[in-house]
């Protein structure tokens, strides 16, 4: 009986043992995390790994919550000033795990109301090497986005678009990762085909009766465009660019206030991507003041100078007039 019961009892031991060791640690505090508890909390996944725009915009499950302070133990906090701003406070989630010789990492960043998918990189020593977002979900109802990483360790941004005739257009980057040069590299583009004539500008139909409400810009595919506003003081606007032959784009909607008879600047809360706009005679001058990078490519940026657009507008249609007998 005492053997039994000394037995039973180690049985008990290596079974709460086991459970202790099964069961992840909570990354949601300020404290030191292990890499390898770190690692441990992304789920793992299997070649080929593929999510799209409608999985990142999901709910979010606060169980699983990742602390900044935590994720910047392993991943530079220059990572996320870049993308969100410095005084920026990020939700990061994990989403899954992809190991070779290099250990890949994909996580949710959540910041106010819009989310992106990250993909971040470890060689085998446990270093940091890389960090990319690899799918921001866009304002646009006429693009879906995907992303997946194949069993060669290619990483491919995919965008398909419905056209206005009825047809898709599909679009695609791929990228692999320089462990040398602590980057993913840009290896192919596959551009959306130019069906799309011109570029959709959802305000176009607001009033331009202020003294700056007017459409800036160059060609059909950079566009800055002003209408008035119902509250005094502000302005609605639309920002679309692509520069560097359409490797980079940037796209951003929303309201400015004016802070004086010439400046205005954009803020929101939870967003912390800040604009400022100086508007001249015939033209406006963008500037960022926050981390715009997940409203735009990170090697581009909102700045510069737009002109202003002649307005064109609809010709009167002539009505024949009628004589009677």
């Amino acid at each position: 009986m005492a053997r039994f019961y000394r037995y039973f009892m180690f049985l008990t031991f290596i079974i709460l043992l086991a459970g202790c060791k099964s069961k992840k640690a909570s990354l949601s505090g300020e404290e030191e995390i292990d890499y390898s508890d770190f690692v441990d909390f992304f789920p793992e996944v299997k070649f080929p790994y593929q999510f799209n725009d409608t999985h990142v915009m999901g709910k979010d499950n606060d169980s699983l919550l990742i602390s900044q302070k935590v994720f910047t133990q392993f991943v530079p906090d220059s990572i996320l000033t870049q993308l969100f701003g410095k005084t920026a406070k990020v939700k990061i989630y994990p989403m899954g795990k992809a190991k070779s010789d290099d250990t890949y990492l994909f996580a949710k960043i959540v910041w106010g109301t819009k989310k992106m998918a990250m993909v971040v990189a470890f060689d085998k020593n446990k270093n940091f090497v890389a960090a990319m977002p690899i799918l921001q979900p866009d304002q646009s109802p006429a693009t879906k986005q995907s992303a997946v990483m194949d069993v060669r360790q290619t990483f491919s941004k995919i965008i398909t678009r419905k056209n206005a005739d009825g047809s898709t257009s599909d679009g695609k980057d791929v990228y692999v990762l320089n462990n040398d040069a602590h980057e993913f590299m840009l290896i192919m583009t596959d551009a959306l085909d130019d069906k799309m004539t011109e570029l959709i500008n959802p305000i176009d139909t607001l009033p331009r009766k202020q003294k700056y409400s007017a459409d800036y810009g160059s060609g059909k595919q950079n566009l800055v465009s002003i209408r008035d506003n119902k509250r005094a003081g502000k302005f609605t606007f639309f920002v679309h660019f692509e520069k560097n032959n359409g490797e980079c784009t940037g796209e951003i909607k929303g309201e400015a206030v004016m802070k004086s008879a010439t400046d205005a600047e954009y803020h929101e809360p939870g967003d912390p991507c800040g604009l400022k706009f100086t508007f001249s005679a015939n033209a406006v001058k963008l500037e960022e003041l926050g981390g715009c990078g997940s409203r735009r490519g990170l090697r581009c940026s909102f700045n510069g100078s737009y002109t202003r657009k002649k307005e064109i507008k609809p010709k009167p249609v002539k009505t024949k007039k009628t004589t009677g007998k």
